[in-house]
């Protein structure tokens, strides 16, 4: 299935869900009256935001009433209206201003690191743009799914997942309990639970013997147990299955305290439901010494945390931008600065640099919410084609040209211009930065006109 389609309905059946309890609960709360909030991991790029938002809309979500918040955002909020006692290893009020510290956003896809600091009257600021990959808790999944693989091979766990979906379903719920409770010094064995039958039915079917057979003969024979219709595996192989992720997310960490912005940051607050598991005892035995808050319910922090985000969309101050944006736009070419595969020769011979990379705004630059930065631009025009005006985003601070390594297209805005003789349309094109989504206003102005008449659109990229 398309993956818009698989979200829509996923995000469908949520909205479903909540319309359904309130109603059975009387509480009379109209649909038109909610304000609903979708997190998604700050690392996202800007066209994943879109997809969601355009996911949530076909969903049946209006629009206008649709935020975006950042999942570490969100649990930050969140750990600023706890008090001392839930905060667990913290002496000091999170919500007094001028505290700085780590939020360690551990989800399932996802890890999110970012940096904030309270500012007065209620509000945060970001310090160090978000960073992360991919080593959240589903990584660790991956892992324990290829223990799997090696022992019973990948076509008996495909017939396992494609006959019998409840029991592999339930093979990951089982690890996902012991996922939490496994203590990283451990040394005896870990007891999981694992749908027998099925497996077993598998493997007759697949490879002539019985699950036990399988097992005996597999790579881990020595590390690798069955009793009782549980699977007992040595605690070294365990902790190998948690060892690369846990290494990826503490590097990531040493990465951010390394930064400026962050060294005077002594304290970490780890999040998500991935938190709860052994990570934290190796995140206080690479930090020793950074004070390690754990609040309580961190694996709904970000939930509860959006709806905070939902009543002060503007409880984050400034964000950290983590692209270059920019247009591209064409210039008079200079032999001294621009490269010849990047030359255009107009018909009457003028010469022209095409795909430079105007820059908006930069990389790391600190940005106010709501910041409007507005460009004007001169486009020669035929009334009945629309202007395209596309915007780029890169990963270096200083891009040269739209097509260069690390630029990548996020999207384009169509400009109808109303009709008239001037061939030569001026427009300003008022850039949205500092919020949870980029926006995009364009205005054109029409010459000579008594009450200068503006045409507007709006657009995502």
């Amino acid at each position: 299935m398309a993956a818009l389609d698989v979200f829509t309905l996923s995000i469908k059946a949520l909205v479903n869900h909540l319309l359904e309890l309130l109603e059975k609960q009387g509480t009379g709360v109209k649909p038109e009256e909610i304000r609903w909030v979708l997190t998604v991991p700050a690392i996202w790029t800007d066209s994943a935001k879109q997809f969601m938002r355009k996911g949530a809309v076909q969903a049946g979500i209006p629009e206008n009433k649709l935020y975006i918040a950042l999942e570490p955002e969100a649990a930050s909020i969140f750990c600023q209206y706890l008090p001392t006692e839930k905060l667990n290893g913290a002496d000091f009020k999170m919500a007094k201003p001028g505290t700085k510290y780590m939020v360690v956003d551990l989800g399932g896809g996802t890890a999110d690191l970012t940096v904030h600091e309270n500012v007065s009257n209620e509000n945060l600021k970001e310090l160090c743009s978000a960073t992360g990959n991919n080593c959240g808790g589903t990584s660790v999944d991956e892992r324990f799914l290829q223990m799997f693989v090696d022992i019973f091979g990948r076509p008996v766990m495909n017939l396992l997942k494609e006959e019998g979906p409840s029991s592999y379903l339930d093979l990951f719920r089982d690890f996902e309990t012991v996922k939490r409770i496994i203590e990283p010094d451990r040394n005896t064995k870990v007891t999981i639970s694992i749908p027998y039958p099925s497996i077993n039915k598998c493997c007759l079917k697949l490879l002539n013997k019985d699950i036990d057979s399988a097992v005996d003969a597999s790579m881990y024979a020595e590390k690798v147990t069955l009793k009782g219709g549980k699977l007992r595996i040595a605690p070294e192989l365990v902790k190998n299955i948690f060892k690369p992720t846990i290494e990826s997310i503490v590097s990531l960490m040493k990465d951010i305290f390394e930064r400026a912005q962050s060294s005077d940051v002594s304290q970490i607050l780890p999040v998500g439901g991935f938190s709860e598991c052994s990570l934290q005892d190796a995140i206080k035995r690479a930090f020793s010494d950074k004070r390690i808050i754990n609040p309580d319910e961190a694996g709904l922090a970000v939930l509860k945390g959006a709806c905070l985000f939902g009543h002060k969309p503007d409880y984050i101050t400034s964000r950290v931008m983590r692209f270059t944006y920019g247009t591209g736009i064409s210039l008079p070419f200079d032999a001294n600065i621009h490269d010849k595969e990047h030359l255009v020769r107009e018909e009457d011979g003028e010469e022209f640099c095409d795909g430079l990379f105007d820059v908006i705004v930069r990389k790391n630059d600190t940005v106010d919410i709501g910041t409007a930065i507005e460009h004007n631009f001169t486009v020669d025009c035929n009334d009945e084609e629309p202007w395209e005006l596309s915007l780029y985003a890169s990963t270096n601070e200083k891009p040269m040209y739209v097509d260069e390594k690390g630029c990548t297209l996020l999207g384009s805005m169509k400009i109808s211009f109303s009709k008239a003789g001037d061939p030569e349309r001026e427009f300003r094109v008022a850039f949205l930065f500092g919020n949870t989504e980029l926006g995009v206003t364009a205005t054109d102005i029409l010459k000579n006109s008594t009450d200068r008449r503006l045409r507007k659109q709006r657009r995502y990229a």
